[in-house]
């Protein structure tokens, strides 16, 4: 089994997960909980609409918290160690679509950075990411797309994400 990888997050979006996850194993469970005992206490289970959707609920609530507990078990806060004009997580890159002449800026981060991000994200592991981590301003990289063709991309820029 391979090992999972390190999740570089941001100081807020830790805090933030930290405090969900207190929510969803405190308040949010008991109140879960409640709702499936009073919809327990109405009889047949069989035809009560209350008690499966509290219970699906639960199950959904207890999903998060696991893909929670094991997201901040494996993340690191701030960005690993980079040159100032390496690509690498926790970055802003400017990229050329060498093909089209189309300029675009994202931040090379987490799933979770990217619901309060101003710009658009991308995972270090999705195609463009991975095709791009460890590379300079100057250089090109090159992925491949859903459909089976290669894009290529030039590194334009490279700055340090200020939030």
């Amino acid at each position: 089994m391979s090992a999972i990888p390190t999740t570089w997050l941001t100081q807020e979006a830790y805090d933030r997960l930290q405090a969900e996850l207190g929510d969803r194993t405190g308040p949010k469970r008991v109140e879960i909980t409640k709702r499936i005992e009073l919809a327990r206490e109405e009889g047949d289970l069989k035809e009560n609409g209350g008690y499966h959707a509290a219970r699906e609920e639960q199950g959904k609530n207890e999903a998060r918290v696991r893909q929670l507990k094991q997201l901040l078990e494996n993340s690191q806060i701030g960005a690993p160690e980079s040159e100032v004009d390496e690509v690498a997580p926790g970055k802003v890159v400017t990229i050329l679509f060498v093909a089209f002449g189309d300029e675009e800026t994202f931040l090379l981060g987490s799933r979770e950075e990217a619901a309060h991000a101003s710009i658009e994200v991308y995972s270090p592991t999705s195609p463009l990411g991975a095709s791009v981590v460890g590379k300079r301003v100057g250089d090109t990289a090159t992925y491949s797309l859903t459909n089976g063709k290669e894009m290529s991309v030039k590194i334009l820029k490279v700055e340090a994400y200020a939030h």
